[in-house]
């Protein structure tokens, strides 16, 4: 028997598994798209609209750091700084308009302006260099946003961040009255400001998510992916990666700053900790990897399992450690203070088991050459 008679079972086999994981990561996706369509009325307590809200907007800040780092190969530690510039100018528009559509418009705009221009700044000096030194440039680059954010506490709230009010449209307050004054209520769920707040932000995600997957299916997605898998092949049959590069770049830049318009107008508050931290960087960071670069549809997986792990594990484990009681040594390691050994745990074995992320390795997308 020649090696071809062995080589067809093994790719059907191939085929067969990837054929599967398709229907899995794009099932799960589906399912979380209709757990967060349909969020208000299936969990209605605050908690948890906070919850489907923030997976709303991080799966566009994570789609739009995939754009760079899993579709190009770009390293960029300062994607929080563009997520604060929109959350900032939709903030300090709010605080000093007062709580209209104009300033939501204006300073969003004005956030959104500004991270562009740094973007091509940024881009035009920075990315002819290796990627080591482009992401430290970046991560300089996210310091200072982050030390001017602390310290001109005129404009920015300083540590303490700003507090301001949002459109009356969107405030619990308004509330739909039928014609006898009783209030309207949606399969027993209120229609106030609120439920038309959070599909605001869930309709203006899907509408970005979905651009970025139009993205990524053009032919812009496919040259992006040469540069990424050898750029001096891109560069000898004649696309000008520098710009290609600068432009993708950009685009991420604008996208993270329209998601930071979404957190600043959902939270009503903006500050250091919620939008430039380094510590949101590296949950982007995880979830990119847990989800799977270069994907897309990673971008939700990661996003909702890092979500979840961080809103619920606390309690999961509080309720592990009253059911262990009884029992040596379990009560102490299911301690909620100890919630973050356990993540790092969860994230080991994802990575050793899924070493293209989840989707990644289901869809069977290999390791990076």
């Amino acid at each position: 028997m020649t090696a071809q008679t062995f080589a067809v079972p093994a790719r059907a086999a191939t085929s067969t598994r990837v054929t599967i994981g398709r229907v899995i990561v794009y099932g799960f996706a589906a399912i979380v798209g209709l757990c967060l369509l349909f969020a208000p009325f299936l969990f209605p307590d605050v908690r948890a609209q906070e919850v489907a809200a923030r997976i709303c907007v991080f799966i566009v800040l994570v789609a739009s750091y995939d754009l760079l780092i899993g579709y190009t190969g770009i390293v960029s530690f300062a994607h929080t700084m563009f997520f604060g510039l929109g959350a900032y100018g939709t903030a300090i528009a709010l605080k000093t308009m007062g709580r209209g559509f104009d300033a939501i418009l204006v300073g969003g705009s004005l956030g959104v302006l500004a991270a562009f221009v740094l973007a091509v700044l940024i881009g035009l000096l920075s990315l002819r260099v290796k990627a080591i030194f482009f992401a430290m440039v970046t991560l300089a680059a996210a310091s200072v946003m982050l030390v001017l954010a602390s310290q001109l506490s005129n404009f920015t709230g300083g540590e303490d961040g700003i507090t301001y009010e949002i459109p009356r449209f969107f405030s619990p307050a308004n509330r739909l009255e039928d014609a006898n004054g009783d209030q309207v209520r949606l399969f027993g769920v209120p229609v106030t400001g609120r439920l038309y707040l959070y599909y605001f932000v869930f309709l203006s995600s899907l509408a970005l998510f979905y651009l970025m997957v139009r993205i990524v299916r053009s032919p812009l997605g496919t040259v992006l992916q040469a540069i990424r898998e050898n750029e001096m092949r891109a560069e000898a049959i004649g696309y000008r990666v520098v710009a290609y590069r600068t432009s993708v770049f950009c685009i991420a830049a604008v996208v993270a700053a329209l998601a930071g318009v979404l957190r600043a107008v959902w939270l009503r508050y903006t500050g250091p900790d919620v939008t430039l931290s380094f510590d949101i960087m590296i949950d982007v960071l995880l979830m990119v990897v847990i989800g799977g670069m270069g994907t897309m549809v990673g971008a939700i997986v990661g996003v909702v399992i890092m979500t979840l792990a961080q809103f619920y594990l606390k309690d999961l484990m509080g309720a592990g450690a009253q059911a262990t009681a009884d029992l040596p040594l379990i009560p102490e390691l299911l301690n909620p203070d100890r919630w973050l050994l356990w993540l790092g745990i969860l994230f080991i074995l994802l990575v050793y088991f899924f070493p293209s992320g989840i989707a990644g390795t289901l869809l069977g997308k290999g390791g990076r050459k």
